[in-house]
């Protein structure tokens, strides 16, 4: 009896020893995916366990039955992307808990199909904010400190090709101004999660009033930003905040310029800049690859989507056949 207390008292020393080292694992564990993934995720389980909670069903562990009656009663409100990203959702909570996934059963994978075929699985997206349009955007601008940093933002996250996250990740510490133009260090994006870091390189614009290198030049010292993030909010007495723009702020920026130059903002979002530019780099006829470099595609599969838009008159077979 006394040995047994003895080692219960020893692994109960370890175990306190270790909770700190606990608490950084789930920590950690927490950091393997972006916060915007993560917080679809949540939304996602949230969305699941309410639908069950009110029909009287179990969300975990969930029947197979129960995730093909939720993705069946999703099809009404629910894109088929949404569907999709939901039940991943379901089958990682599942897997987290040591859980078999209902979500891989016969009958979700009949549902699932059946939803892409009634409702077509093809994507929604939003325009592109090309060359053209980007030039009538910041003719646009008002004056003033918001102004100026609006035409810093769209031209660098055209330019870019930056996603809304990585635009707004930027920190003063992460530029450079050699003499070809502008260097932007990402710290981490949404294909570099273990934050290894990759330098996007812009050059100089041919027009001034368009040139990302002097529009974010001129941002910085008009901002008098001396270190921390790059893109802040302004007040309407001209204050800068210390803080970041938010991601969906980029999209906000982007809709109230497309307004202004008589564009409808619903069909335009935040990725209309990162999408503007390959379309527009695959209208001037660069190669693939160079596209790729720059937009940091790692499947050219996806990159090829925007060529293929941006091709649909170019060399059109309908074109040579009299009509």
């Amino acid at each position: 009896m006394e040995e047994t207390a003895i080692v219960r008292a020893e692994r109960a020393g370890t175990l306190e020893a270790l909770r700190p080292v606990a608490e950084a694992a789930r920590d950690y564990a927490a950091h393997a995916k972006a916060e915007n993934t993560l917080r679809a995720y949540r939304g996602d389980w949230r969305d699941f366990e309410g639908w069950t909670t009110a029909h009287g069903l179990e969300a975990l562990p969930a029947t197979p039955e129960t995730v093909a009656l939720y993705a069946a009663a999703l099809a009404s409100r629910a894109k088929v992307a949404t569907i999709r990203r939901r039940l991943a959702t379901i089958s990682g909570a599942h897997r987290a808990a040591g859980l078999e996934s209902p979500t891989s059963s016969p009958a979700v994978s009949a549902v699932l199909a059946g939803i892409r075929r009634d409702k077509g699985d093809a994507q929604t997206r939003k325009a592109p904010v090309v060359t053209g349009t980007l030039r009538r955007m910041a003719e646009a601008l008002p004056a003033g400190l918001v102004g100026i940093r609006d035409r810093a933002l769209l031209l660098v996250g055209f330019a870019g090709a930056f996603r809304r996250s990585e635009l707004v990740g930027l920190r003063l510490e992460d530029v450079e101004f050699p003499l070809e133009g502008l260097v932007l260090t990402l710290r981490r994006s949404k294909t570099d999660q273990e934050g290894k870091g990759e330098r996007v390189a812009i050059p100089h614009g041919a027009n001034p009033e368009t040139c990302p290198v002097r529009a974010l030049s001129t941002w910085i010292e008009a901002a008098g930003i001396s270190e921390g993030p790059l893109f802040r909010s302004v007040t309407r007495h001209g204050r800068i905040s210390p803080e970041a723009l938010s991601p969906e702020a980029v999209a906000v920026v982007v809709k109230r310029s497309v307004s202004r130059v008589g564009l409808d903002p619903a069909t335009f979002s935040g990725h209309s800049l990162r999408a503007g530019f390959a379309t527009a780099a695959a209208q001037a006829e660069v190669p693939e690859w160079r596209i790729a470099r720059q937009t940091r595609h790692r499947s050219l599969v996806i990159l090829g989507r925007y060529i293929r838009e941006a091709n649909l008159f170019r060399k059109n077979a309908a074109a040579a056949v009299g009509l």
